[in-house]
């Protein structure tokens, strides 16, 4: 089974990296870079584009300024006559002079929501950062509103502000808000802990299999969360384990240990073996047998394997560069490196939880630059000067470095697309090649138009 890894191995394989042309003194502890100016990277509101399809009866009302609307209705493709289950509630200006009561405002809003939206279950009240700079309190909001509308409805409220979040931390703050919500409120009936929470949003067709992989190694009691409907309940106890399909979940895995869940170490469910990693990791927590463990995987192992065979001569030998985005580079680099073959030249993480991800570095060549957080124009120099095959980057980067002739990856895709299991490897090797495939054809078709 998978032997677990801790930050004391990490430490001792990182304790004498190799030199790097251009750092500074101070500015390198051990394998990671630490990076403190300016960073690139989008706020934690965006997460709630995969948060809303994922809980068909919950509805995320941002407290925000018109440019929240549009970042949103920019980052899900929103028609205006489309009925999603997210919007803003739009601050005005004489509500950021204090000309309003903004608490008051907030109450009409929600009532005319919940009114024309009676399918509502729970709502959730998202911070942004119009909202945290004057200082509205949506926890005490919340409250107020939960008090007036259970138990039909629930209200939560967390922080996406971009001052607080980076892009997928409006996850964690979320997942740590439903379970803050469910200690709150009392067990329904004699409802018993549950086994095993799998911790972190996953398409529903990536949750089926899981679900049908749990059940035939015979573990049972399995909650993932979120949970489709925002009414399902969840009872933790010191009997509990969880695992983490997401790495940037530290606040969420410090809720679930505040309530007496202990946590599986496993590498992350991205790609064949690591995939193969993360179950091993549970089977062992539950005592599974390991013939019974090889037995079930075996056919979806090998089917991950063919399907990422198909692009592995694309992706073999050439040079990778990330930059920091959603936290979930060091997994991808780990999977890019083992599975396929590529070169990572720089991991760039906008945080490391590195108990975490401990597993994930341990598994990259002793070369390979890790950084943390950014310093934007430091990191372009340093890509730059490597001229790696692939950079994988924001939407905000890879326009310019497309100017300059690169091959660039937006990192996005990996947050938006289902990626995470046997069955998803295929795509996830396919989405590192697209970008490569349509360079080499544009390639060729440069060339036949001048020998022409």
């Amino acid at each position: 089974m998978n032997k677990p890894f801790t930050p004391g191995a990490l430490d001792s394989l990182c304790a004498n990296p190799p030199p790097i042309a251009g750092l500074a003194d101070g500015e390198r502890s051990g394998r990671i870079l630490r990076q403190r100016g300016q960073h690139e990277v989008f706020c934690g509101l965006t997460s709630i584009i995969w948060l809303h399809r994922k809980m068909q009866d919950a509805f995320f009302l941002i407290v925000g300024s018109r440019t929240c609307a549009h970042l949103m209705q920019s980052a899900a493709g929103v028609m205006i006559f489309s009925e999603p289950r997210f919007a803003t509630a739009i601050m005005e200006e004489r509500d950021l002079a204090g000309l309003a009561d903004m608490h008051d405002e907030l109450d009409g809003v929600v009532e005319r929501l919940l009114a024309r939206r009676p399918d509502i279950r729970m709502l959730v009240l998202v911070g942004s950062c119009p909202s945290e700079v004057i200082k509205l309190d949506l926890a005490r909001a919340a409250e107020r509103l939960d008090a007036r509308h259970q138990p039909a409805r629930r209200v939560i409220a967390y922080s996406g502000s971009g001052i607080e979040t980076t892009f997928t931390q409006g996850e964690d703050n979320f997942l740590a808000a439903l379970l803050a919500d469910a200690a709150r409120r009392p067990p329904a009936g004699t409802q018993s802990p549950v086994r095993l929470v799998v911790a972190g949003c996953l398409a529903d067709v990536v949750e089926d299999q899981f679900a049908r992989l749990f059940a035939a190694l015979g573990i049972d009691g399995v909650t993932f969360l979120p949970g489709r409907s925002a009414t399902e309940t969840l009872t933790i106890g010191p009997g509990t384990r969880y695992v983490l399909a997401q790495p940037y979940l530290g606040a969420t895995a410090a809720a679930l240990e505040k309530a007496g869940a202990t946590r599986i170490d496993a590498l992350f469910p991205l790609g064949g073996e690591g995939t193969r990693a993360w179950l091993a990791a549970i089977a062992d927590a539950f005592g599974v047998a390991p013939s019974l463990f090889e037995a079930v995987i075996a056919k979806p192992l090998q089917r991950a394997a063919e399907a990422t065979g198909h692009y592995r001569d694309w992706l073999a030998g050439k040079r990778v560069f990330f930059f920091p985005d959603s936290q979930l580079e060091p997994s991808l680099a780990r999977y890019l490196q083992s599975e396929l073959g590529a070169e990572i030249v720089e991991v760039g993480s906008p945080y490391l939880h590195r108990e975490h991800v401990a597993g994930e570095l341990a598994l990259l060549s002793p070369d390979v630059l890790v950084s943390e957080g950014q310093d934007v124009d430091r990191q372009i120099d340093r890509c730059r000067a490597a001229s790696p095959d692939l950079i994988v980057c924001g939407l905000g980067l890879a326009n310019p470095f497309e100017a300059e002739g690169r091959v660039t990856k937006w990192s996005i895709e990996f947050a938006f697309t289902p990626i995470q299991g046997f069955e998803q490897a295929g795509d996830l090797a396919e989405l590192f090649a697209r970008p490569l495939m349509r360079a080499s054809l544009l390639d060729g078709a440069a060339s036949r138009e001048r020998l022409s």
